[in-house]
């Protein structure tokens, strides 16, 4: 007897992950409303598009870009993600009025679940950014501050320019520290102690120590950074994408593991890669002395 699975068309076989796909962001006609939205091949290009006041987050497009980076798991044509911001600066942070204003109000009222509720949201949004499987590149050029900072760090690569100036500045508004898991994040990227003086001080980062300290792969002339970090996402875009979201998958999970554990963890996702049809090309073209086209699967 012929069983259903083969004789079933291959278009059928090809949508049936789809079938279990929550219907959510429509990347394929995705207008957000609070900030700019570009495609170019499998490339995705956030801007941050608020320049008369350095692009403030506010309420709205902190949830906007949870909801979209949460949603970017399912979005195969979208292979990299780029952040950047306009004008000539990244991020100035949360919206001192539209943002700290309230924040202080529920203050004054004892609402301690709405402070809560909001430095969870904010929380939520590093999450997304890090469980997306595709790799994000920070463009990061002028203010990069508060909010923004973060943003920059919980990106997989940063770009920067000798001008720009980075801040984990919440200790300078009475906060500490620790916000949307920069006490995690931030000493991986610069070490310990770097992390400790900025994240006490929160004194700013010229673009040379950043890029001397490990917080940028890279310094750029600000006219040229976006395409820069274009050109980087793109060929991310053309390699063995697959391989790339294990990457970031178990660069994310081995921080709470031991040595053991991680060589494990890596040995079971190498051969998952190993099952991937990109494996078999890149053996193709090298018996053939050509280079590969990887297609992601």
């Amino acid at each position: 007897m012929t069983s259903v699975v083969a004789t079933a068309p291959a278009a059928a076989q090809a949508d049936t992950a789809a079938r279990f796909r929550p219907t959510r962001v429509d990347f394929k006609n995705f207008k957000p409303q609070h900030f700019l939205w570009q495609v170019d091949g499998s490339v995705a290009t956030i801007t941050l598009n608020r320049p008369e006041r350095k692009n403030p987050l506010t309420l709205e497009s902190y949830s906007e870009l949870r909801d979209t980076f949460r949603d970017l798991v399912y979005a195969d044509n979208i292979k990299t993600v780029v952040i950047t911001g306009a004008g000539g600066n990244f991020c100035s942070g949360g919206d001192v009025h539209e943002i700290i204003g309230p924040l202080v109000e529920m203050q004054r009222k004892g609402d301690m679940a709405g402070l809560l509720a909001f430095t969870r949201m904010t929380g939520d949004l590093v999450r997304a950014m890090r469980a997306c499987p595709q790799p994000i590149v920070a463009a990061v050029d002028g203010i990069c501050a508060g909010a923004g900072a973060i943003l920059a760090m919980a990106s997989d690569l940063r770009y920067g320019t000798e001008r720009s100036k980075v801040a984990f500045l919440f200790v300078r508004v009475g906060l500490a520290g620790a916000d949307m898991g920069a006490c995690n994040v931030l000493p991986r990227i610069i070490g310990a102690g770097r992390a400790a003086e900025l994240l006490y001080t929160g004194r700013s980062m010229a673009g040379p120590e950043a890029e001397r300290w490990g917080f940028y792969n890279k310094l750029c002339a600000p006219e040229v950074l976006l395409a820069d970090a274009q050109a980087l996402a793109k060929s991310l875009a053309e390699g063995p994408t697959f391989g790339h979201a294990m990457t970031k998958r178990c660069i994310h999970q081995e921080w709470s593991m031991g040595i053991d554990d991680a060589i494990e963890a890596e040995a079971q996702a190498q051969a998952i890669c190993m099952q991937t049809k990109d494996y078999e090309r890149a053996y193709e073209a090298f018996v053939a002395k050509a280079k590969p086209v990887f297609k992601g699967n």
